[in-house]
C-alpha cells in the first residue's frame, strides 16, 4: 500500500477527534511509554538473561558434569518444546485473568525453577529443567505483545515493541560481563560458578514478579495515573481504530487459525528464531574457540555483537513505523543477517569473525519491530491472543532447532561454520516467505 495511503487512513481516524480529545490521547500515550515501556523492557530483560544464561553456565556445567555438545544442544533447545506446548494456552488465560496477574504468575515461577537449575547433575536432569523453565516462562512474551495494542495505536506499535524488545539485545550485552564474572565465585560456599549464576540471576526474576502485582494495570481503564479525560481520549481513540480497521479481520481464535497468514507468520519467525538462538547459545562457544580466555573476558567479547542489535531493532522500528511498511523491513534486516552468518562462517580471523557475528546480530534483531506490528494488522479481540501465541509457539520451535542442529554439526565436524551456514540459509528463507505476506486491509482500502 502506497505510504501516503497509510498516512490519510491514520489522519483519517485522527480528523474525527476533537483537539481536546486529541490531545488528551496524545497526552495519555506519552505517559504509557514513559511508565510502560522501561518496566517491560527490564522484566524482559531479566526474562532473556535466564533464558540465555545457559550459554555461559556451559562453560564450566559442560565440563563439570560430563555434557557433550550434541547433549547441551538439544537441552538449551528443550526450553522450547515446554515453552511452546503452553504459549496459547498461557496467553488465552492472561486474556481472561488480566495481564498483570498472569505476568506476575509467569515471572515468580520461571524465577523459581530458573534457580532451581543448580540441581542439575547430568543429562536428565538438565534436560527435565530446561523444560519446566520453558514451560514457567510460556506466555510471557506474546502476553506483552498483546498487552502493548491494549495500549497503544497500530502507526506506534512497531516502534513500542522494538523498544520492549531492545531488552533482548542488551541482555546479551549485559549477560556477558555478568554472567563472566558470576562464573568466578566457583567454590563460594561449595557451589560452583555455575550455580552461582543460575541463583543470582534467577532471584531477580521473582522480587520483580511481586513488583508486578502492585505496579501494572490491566489497561488504560485501569491506569490511576491517567487523568479521568486522558483515559477516556485513550480508550475512544484505540476503540475507533479496531473498529474502522479490523472490520474484515478475524476475531475469534477458531477464524484466525484457519488464516493461512497465520500460518506464513509462524514460518517466518521460525526462521528468524532458528538464526537467532543458534547464535545466541553458542556464542560464548564460539569466543572461546578463539583462544583461551577467562570467563570474564569471554562474556566481554560476547557482548560486542548486541550492541548493534539494540541500535537496529530501535532505528528499524521507528523506520517502519514512520513508512507504515513492514514485509520489506524485515525482508533486509534477515539478508543483513544471512550475510553476516555467512561471513562468520568463511573467516579464520576472529576478529573479522566477532565483527560478522556483530552484523548478523544486528540483521536478526532488527527483523522484531516490523514482524511483531504484523500480526494486530489482521487480527483482533481473542484471534489475537491466540494467534499471536500460536505464532510465537510454532516459531519458537526454531529455538529448539537452532541449538541443536549446531551442536549436532558441531560435534560432527569440530567446527561452528557448518552450523552457522544453516542458520544463515534460514534467514534468507525467512526474508522470502515474509515477502508473500499480503499487504494488510486500511480504512482507505475498504471505503
Amino acid at each position: 500500500m502506497p505510504h501516503a495511503e497509510y498516512d490519510r487512513s491514520v489522519k483519517e481516524v485522527r480528523s474525527i477527534e476533537t483537539a481536546d480529545e486529541s490531545r488528551l490521547a496524545d497526552a495519555a500515550l506519552s505517559k504509557a511509554r514513559r511508565r510502560l515501556l522501561p518496566f517491560l523492557f527490564v522484566l524482559y530483560l531479566v526474562a532473556y538473561l535466564d533464558r540465555i544464561n545457559v550459554g555461559f553456565a556451559s562453560l564450566q556445567m559442560n565440563r563439570e558434569l560430563g555434557l557433550s555438545e550434541s547433549v547441551f544442544g538439544l537441552g538449551a533447545g528443550l526450553f522450547f518444546i515446554g515453552y511452546s506446548i503452553f504459549e496459547v494456552p498461557s496467553n488465552l488465560i492472561l486474556a481472561r485473568v488480566g495481564a498483570r496477574l498472569w505476568i506476575a504468575r509467569i515471572m515468580i515461577s520461571w524465577g523459581v525453577v530458573a534457580m532451581a537449575m543448580i540441581a542439575v547433575r547430568g543429562a536428565a536432569s538438565f534436560f527435565a529443567l530446561r523444560f519446566i523453565l520453558g514451560l514457567a516462562e510460556a506466555g510471557f512474551f506474546p502476553g506483552v505483545i498483546l498487552y502493548l495494542t491494549f495500549w497503544f495505536p497500530a502507526r506506534e506499535q512497531a516502534r513500542a515493541v522494538a523498544l520492549f524488545m531492545t531488552a533482548s539485545a542488551l541482555a546479551g550485552v549485559i549477560a556477558g560481563p555478568v554472567s563472566g564474572g558470576l562464573l568466578e565465585l566457583h567454590g563460594l560456599a561449595g557451589l560452583s560458578g555455575w550455580q552461582w549464576l543460575f541463583i543470582l540471576e534467577g532471584l531477580p526474576a521473582v522480587i520483580l514478579g511481586v513488583w508486578v502485582l502492585r505496579y501494572l494495570p490491566d489497561g488504560p481503564k485501569d491506569a490511576a495515573w491517567l487523568e479521568v479525560g486522558e483515559r477516556a481520549a485513550l480508550l475512544m481513540r484505540l476503540e475507533r481504530e479496531r473498529r474502522r480497521g479490523t472490520q474484515k479481520r478475524q476475531n475469534s481464535f477458531a477464524e484466525a487459525i484457519s488464516n493461512s497468514t497465520v500460518w506464513i507468520l509462524s514460518l517466518v519467525y521460525f526462521a528468524i528464531v532458528f538464526g537467532l538462538y543458534g547464535v545466541t547459545f553458542w556464542l560464548p562457544q564460539i569466543i572461546q574457540s578463539f583462544g583461551n580466555r577467562s570467563g570474564v573476558e569471554i562474556g566481554m567479547l560476547s557482548a560486542i555483537p548486541f550492541f548493534g542489535a539494540a541500535v537496529a531493532m530501535v532505528f528499524v522500528g521507528r523506520a517502519s513505523d514512520l513508512s507504515g511498511e513492514r514485509r520489506w523491513h524485515l525482508a533486509f534486516c534477515a539478508a543483513v543477517g544471512a550475510i553476516g552468518l555467512m561471513l562468520a562462517a568463511t573467516t579464520r580471523s576472529p576478529l573479522l569473525s566477532l565483527a560478522a557475528l556483530s552484523i548478523a546480530a544486528a540483521g536478526i534483531w532488527g527483523t522484531f519491530g516490523p514482524f511483531w506490528a504484523m500480526p494486530p494488522e489482521f487480527l483482533s479481540g481473542t484471534a489475537a491472543a491466540g494467534a499471536i501465541a500460536l505464532i510465537n509457539s510454532i516459531g519458537n520451535l526454531g529455538g529448539f532447532a537452532g541449538p541443536y542442529a549446531v551442536g549436532i554439526v558441531k560435534q560432527a565436524t569440530h567446527s561452528f561454520a557448518g552450523g552457522m551456514i544453516a542458520m544463515a540459509a534460514a534467514l534468507v528463507a525467512g526474508g522470502m516467505l515474509a515477502l508473500t505476506l499480503p499487504v494488510p486491509l486500511r480504512e482507505t482500502d475498504e471505503s
